[in-house]
This record gives C-alpha cells, sequence and structure tokens, in this order.
C-alpha cells in the first residue's frame, strides 16, 4: 500500500466520525456464502470490520496504521488486529474463506496483492472489493467533487481502466446498491478533512477547500440545517480458483 494510505492515522478522530458506514445490503452481498473466517484489510478504524463481525464468525483486521486500528478495537472488541498490509497480510496460507477491502484496493500494487490475498484464501474462498462513492448524477453532489477534487478511489471507479485483478481468480464481478446518509455542515466539512489528499495538502490548500465544502453545505443544507447524501456502493467479488 502507498505512503499516502497511512496519512489517516493523523486524523483518525474524524475518519472515524465522519466517513459512512456500509450498508447491509453491500454486506450481505459478501456473506452468501457464510465465510467462518474473514480478513479485512487495511480495516482502518473498523467500519467494515463492525459490519462483518457476527457471532461464530472469526474476523481478523489487518492496517498499516497502528493509530487506526487503536480504534478499531475500541469499535470491535472481538476482531483480531494485525499490522500489515494488502502486499503483506501476517497470516499463514489458506487460512480464510473471505478477504475483503473496504475502501482500500486503490492504494495496493494490484499484481502483488491479488498472489498475497490468493495465498492468504481457501480454494473457493472470495475476495471482496467495496468503495462507498458519492453519487455525482446529483447536481450539488457533482460540485462538491469540484471543491473537494476527486479521490483515488473515485478515479478508480469511475476511470476507463476500472478495478483489475491478478492472479488465480475466477471473473470480477460487480454490483451497486444505492443508498443515502445524512450530514449536518460541519460533518461534511469533517468528512472532506478526511481525505487523505486534505489531511497532506499544504494549510492553506487545506483550508481553502474546507471553507469552500462549508460554502456549499450552507447553501444545499434544508430547513433543519441537514443534507442527505446519496451514495452508490460498488461491490467487486473474484472467487480464488
Amino acid at each position: 500500500m502507498t505512503t499516502d494510505a497511512t496519512s489517516f492515522g493523523q486524523a483518525a478522530d474524524a475518519y472515524d466520525r465522519a466517513r459512512p458506514t456500509y450498508p447491509s445490503d453491500a454486506v450481505d452481498l459478501l456473506l452468501t456464502q457464510h465465510p467462518r473466517q474473514v480478513v479485512d484489510v487495511g480495516a482502518g478504524t473498523g467500519k467494515l470490520t463492525a459490519a462483518l463481525a457476527a457471532p461464530g464468525r472469526e474476523v481478523i483486521a489487518v492496517d498499516p496504521d497502528e493509530a487506526m486500528l487503536a480504534r478499531l478495537t475500541e469499535r470491535v472488541p472481538g476482531a483480531g488486529t494485525l499490522v500489515g498490509t494488502g502486499e503483506s497480510i501476517p497470516l499463514p496460507d489458506q487460512c480464510a474463506d473471505l478477504v475483503t477491502f473496504g475502501q482500500a484496493w486503490h492504494w495496493v500494487d494490484v499484481p502483488a496483492a491479488s498472489a498475497e490475498v490468493a495465498r492468504v484464501l481457501r480454494p473457493g474462498g472470495v475476495l471482496g472489493l467495496l468503495w462507498n462513492i458519492r453519487d455525482t448524477s446529483v447536481e450539488w453532489v457533482a460540485e462538491l467533487g469540484e471543491v473537494m477534487g476527486s479521490s483515488n478511489a473515485e478515479r478508480l471507479i469511475e476511470g476507463d481502466d476500472g478495478v483489475r485483478l491478478a492472479g488465480p481468480f475466477g471473473p470480477l464481478a460487480e454490483q451497486v446498491v444505492s443508498w443515502s446518509m445524512v450530514f449536518d455542515a460541519e460533518s461534511l466539512v469533517t468528512l472532506a478533512a478526511s481525505r487523505s489528499y486534505v489531511i497532506t495538502a499544504e494549510p492553506a490548500d487545506r483550508d481553502r477547500i474546507l471553507a469552500g465544502v462549508r460554502d456549499l453545505a450552507g447553501q444545499v443544507a434544508g430547513a433543519d440545517g441537514m443534507i442527505t447524501m446519496p451514495y452508490c456502493t460498488h461491490v467487486f467479488q473474484a472467487v480464488r480458483d
């Protein structure tokens, strides 16, 4: 995973407060084979890990950032945690039924991570990739993207090349779940502040971006001050041969 992927620990509180969770309909798509051993890579503060956790299911969270894993432990105390990356998962061969990456596959070296996931998965196991992407078909959401700038994830999902996978996997199948999340103006600003390129921006650039988001939030908020953000969760799955 790239250096920028480890920037989130600098803003773990903002990330945890503002980033959306994953809708249950999207998570359920990953669980149709009833996996017993699940590895959530690039787990961050545990947004996806928490949704995967259930009685009778062992979930291990892997992330390169210890600050993010510390927050994850508070949210999902039953999950195991390991410092690692998509290219280096500190687990034995063929130990998992499902390996997931929530908002994380765009950080990996695809050939190396594909080989490493294939090593960890049992034959017939599933690789699941999820991204929550703002629905820019809505005019003000597209304008928000112009103010904030596009993320690596958005460029990947909306670009011509698409999501790639290598190694001993079957076809990569995609399903999309539409849903929405409600913000107030300050939580929308916090969402922008949790972006890796905003975290690492020069202070003047960061202030300009966040001021622009606050401005737009004031324009689109309802009478109650709340803003409904439409999302599309893209779920990709491939079976290890």
